[in-house]
């Protein structure tokens, strides 16, 4: 016991030192990785060109897999090492043509998304009147008036995590008190008559039945038409249905590392999108600041003693099969990922990383954030928790993982809408998002010693 306890003391010290010595060791080159980033706006420009070109890369869609054979193009002619596409079988949701009219106390029509997976109306659509609700215990409580109408879950946003709940449930749990549709009050806290769309699911102990989302603002004017007392219909029409799987690809290619070649740091985002929008932010941002912080070390000449891997995972927004495939594909090899980092809460100012690992990784991480706090002032912030969708699957059989934290204001305002577009990005800003991850990535993978687990 003595002498495992004056190993892993020894072990602590190593770590500590090492830390402590990262600010000297690193100073310069990481100050040559921020400033070849900031120099110009190669990334934002990268970005504009693969959503330009493709717009929205919803799985199973031509367009993704146009995408993933441009950015294979594309990495190839930047000079990465091993740069392919790992085959994925991913679902196939077809929105179809789909509409929601109000017909009384008025005709009008608004504008609407389908939310993803969900079922069609009959070809007629479904024509019965709105039940307004604010909550699940509202619905509760007004489960005797639910019976043959269309539930609207008009909820304001607070967070994501709590308002998705009602985009994720709400259609099982209209159902399951007899409504016959569900509509949703768009998941985001602005909104310029933009609906949101996004997953949901269904519990297969009730009726499946449609789910769609309209605007906050239309939303809000239903609520206040039925609290004056006016009777308010709306017809809903979805054509919405699945094809089989079909098959797609996680994208990515290296930096080879010249020591230990077989020791991975892992970072990315998802190249798939919903089928609205060009999904800029959301995220081909997080892919394109990876792979610009690749060609950046190539550029000044930077190679670190392990590889550092770029990935475009797919199929993040409707299913999670890219990251499963790439936790399955690579299970054998997770053993030397030393950390993976992911991209996706848009590509806004930078703030720092969140990280989820040992004590001992996280205080060398936060010697890390000494240093991008130098070279990008209020980009540096280590805090404790942190990781990301498509890397989750292998965090969770112990690889430390990280998050990018992004200034994310804005980040609802746009998500999974129509207006997910290049412009709402700032070309500085994505950069900084670019020279941190580089700089990461880097240090990271260049340490004499792996990060501790």
């Amino acid at each position: 016991m003595r002498i495992a306890r004056h190993a892993i003391a020894i072990v602590a010290f190593a770590a500590q030192a090492n830390a402590q010595s990262l600010a000297d060791q690193y100073r310069a080159t990481t100050d040559r990785i921020a400033a070849a980033a900031l120099a110009d706006s190669a990334a934002w420009n990268r970005i504009a060109e693969l959503t330009d070109r493709f717009g929205h890369r919803f799985s199973g869609s031509e367009s993704l897999e146009q995408a993933i054979d441009w950015i294979i193009e594309k990495m190839k002619a930047d000079g990465m090492a091993n740069v392919r596409g790992e085959p994925v079988m991913v679902p196939r949701w077809i929105r179809g043509e789909e509409s929601v009219e109000m017909m009384t106390p008025r005709v009008a029509k608004l504008p609407m998304l389908g939310l993803g997976g969900s079922v069609a109306t009959p070809a007629a659509g479904i024509t019965a009147e709105v039940l307004v609700v604010s909550s699940y215990a509202d619905l509760t409580a007004k489960a005797a008036q639910a019976r043959g109408k269309i539930v609207l879950f008009n909820v304001p946003f607070t967070n994501y995590g709590a308002t998705v709940a009602y985009r994720r449930d709400g259609a099982s749990a209209a159902a399951r008190v007899g409504a016959v549709a569900s509509l949703l009050r768009s998941v985001g806290p602005y909104s310029m008559r933009t609906p949101h769309t996004g997953n949901m699911a269904y519990d297969s102990t009730v009726a499946k039945i449609p789910a769609a989302a309209i605007s906050s603002e239309d939303a809000e004017m239903i609520a206040r038409l039925a609290a004056r007392g006016e009777k308010v219909s709306v017809r809903l029409k979805m054509s919405a249905h699945f094809l089989p799987d079909v098959q797609s690809r996680n994208v990515m290619g290296e930096l080879r590392g010249r020591e230990f070649p077989d020791e991975v740091v892992v970072m990315g985002g998802h190249i798939d999108s919903w089928d609205v929008g060009r999904g800029a932010m959301d995220d081909a941002g997080g892919v394109v600041v990876a792979w610009e912080a690749i060609r950046i070390l190539k550029r000044l000449g930077l190679t670190p003693r392990r590889t550092i891997r770029v990935v475009g995972w797919t199929n993040e927004e409707n299913g999670m099969r890219g990251g499963n495939a790439y936790r399955d594909t690579h299970r054998a090899a997770l053993d030397k990922h030393v950390l993976a980092v992911e991209s996706d809460g848009g590509v806004f100012r930078p703030l720092g990383f969140g990280f989820t690992g040992s004590d001992a990784a996280f205080a060398i991480m936060q010697q890390i954030g000494t240093l991008i706090e130098r070279a990008i002032p209020g980009s540096g912030a280590i805090t404790k928790g942190g990781g990301g969708a498509d890397i989750g699957p292998i965090m969770a059989l112990g690889v430390p993982g990280a998050g990018l934290n992004v200034d994310g204001t804005k980040y609802f305002w746009f998500h999974h809408t129509d207006a997910d577009t290049v412009e709402q990005l700032d070309p500085r800003e994505v950069a900084q998002c670019a020279a941190a991850m580089a700089i990461l990535a880097y240090v990271v993978a260049d340490l004499p010693q792996r990060l501790p687990r």
